[in-house]
């Protein structure tokens, strides 16, 4: 089931940050946190009275000059529209209705999608400010007036923006088939690729359009198996806009990773790793999905020995959470090695559903406590009585404990070692979860 996006938009010192940050933290669980941003989180996945929904803040306009501002506005609503369920449009009671409010008014008025009017910095509880009614001049609604410094307003917008989501309702698209979401940053090559499966198989049975996040879906079928290909590609750095281009290809990456089983993380060999391709291998590991690493334009890459070796370092060294997933390194353009590809989507898919028995788990169990002792804090050891699997894509195990402080994230890497060494498990995430023998399962 796909989880509906609410974006946050608006333009600069409106207080989107406070309040995306209000939103995702008082009375809203984090369901996820994600590993790989080292500087700055744009999404977060949150809860409201058992609706889970992603949030995503467009952030702070910082362009280099004026000109580029309205260019950087732009630029951000058009991604909002294209994926976001609904938008909450965040504007300033202390400075008004803007010329910037009412160009962003103007395009979201145009694209029809479901939008709310949120006037901020209404700080002082009580009747609702005068200034206020002046944000009726945006045409976008009733305004919405809150504080996000102190979380005054918020629960009603939340309720009116759930109640404007689609429908829960379990997804029934594509039958068998896998579906296979192409991630990636801005021109590493995820077009190029889509281009090259399809150009070359004969098997193409329809272009699908339609979905909720208007990408355009395409089925393929290799050796029997049916492949649903989402197509992430689209956004292209506008001239003169630094990085924030890069930054918000995040969004097209988080719609794409809901609906997928396996994601296909295309890095641009000639551009190398960066952090921007760790955050996008970071949601779809915190999302549980099955995964591949695609090292792509490997022929613009001037070869010398060990040359693969040392690339293929630098990507485990920066997705160092990641070490689970497979590497190919391909040429999009040419073909290379595109053929291996399939192969490998169908394997991670299968150990990412991979069920094991209790008994075999507990052999395993059994056999890695006795080659190395469970940790001790304060002459009391950790004692693991059994260990189940709760649950796939991705496996979950379940470890009853005597005490879960002393179940160190040492020692549960250590289990989970003995388990891929085992059972393999390539390509896929494993959970674990903690629970103390007698503990309220709810």
């Amino acid at each position: 089931m796909t989880k509906p996006i609410l974006a946050v938009i608006g333009r600069p010192n409106v207080g989107k940050s406070t309040l995306f940050n209000k939103l995702i933290g008082q009375r809203l669980s984090i369901v996820e946190d994600t590993p790989g941003i080292t500087r700055d989180r744009i999404y977060a996945d949150a809860e409201w009275f058992g609706r889970v929904f992603s949030v995503v803040d467009t952030g702070g306009i910082e362009p280099a000059g004026k000109d580029v501002i309205l260019q950087e506005m732009r630029m951000q609503v058009e991604l909002a529209m294209d994926t976001a369920d609904v938008i909450l449009f965040i504007t300033n009671l202390k400075e008004g209705v803007t010329a910037n409010d009412m160009e962003i008014a103007t395009m979201l008025q145009k694209s029809g999608k479901p939008t709310l009017l949120v006037v901020n910095k209404c700080d002082s509880p009580g009747e609702v400010p005068v200034g206020v009614y002046e944000f009726y001049s945006l045409g976008i609604g009733d305004p919405y007036p809150v504080s996000s410094l102190h979380g005054m307003g918020l629960g009603d917008v939340i309720e009116k923006a759930i109640s404007l989501f689609p429908e829960e309702t379990e997804s029934e698209e594509d039958g068998d088939n896998i579906k296979v979401a192409i991630v990636g940053k801005p021109n590493a090559g995820k077009s190029s690729l889509v281009n090259h499966i399809l150009g070359e198989n004969r098997m193409i049975v329809s272009n699908i359009p339609g979905t909720t996040r208007d990408a355009i879906d395409s089925y393929v079928e290799r050796d029997g198996q049916g492949f649903t290909l989402i197509d992430t590609a689209g956004m292209r750095r506008h001239s003169r806009v630094d990085d924030t281009v890069e930054r918000y290809s995040v969004m097209r990456a988080l719609a794409a990773v809901e609906r997928c089983d396996v994601a296909v993380i295309v890095i641009d060999a000639s551009a190398g790793i960066s952090e921007q391709d760790a955050k996008i291998a970071g949601y779809v590991h915190e999302a549980g999905k099955a995964s591949i690493i695609l090292i792509n334009k490997w022929d613009l890459i001037e070869k010398e020995t060990k040359t693969m070796q040392v690339f293929q370092n630098s990507v485990y060294d920066t997705l160092s959470f990641m070490t689970y997933a497979p590497n190919l390194f391909i040429s999009a353009k040419t073909g290379q090695r595109v053929d291996k590809l399939f192969p490998m989507i169908q394997s991670v898919f299968q150990q990412n559903s991979m069920r094991i028995s209790t008994g075999v788990l507990n052999d395993i169990l059994t056999d890695a406590t006795e080659k190395v002792q469970p940790p001790s804090d304060k002459g009391k050891r950790l004692k693991i009585y059994y260990m189940t699997q709760a649950s796939t894509n991705p496996p979950t195990f379940i470890l009853f404990v005597n005490d879960k402080e002393l179940a160190h994230f040492s020692y549960i890497r250590y289990l989970e070692n003995r388990i891929r060494e085992t059972f393999g498990l390539t390509g896929t995430p494993v959970r674990f979860i903690i629970r103390e023998r007698g503990e309220n399962r709810d």
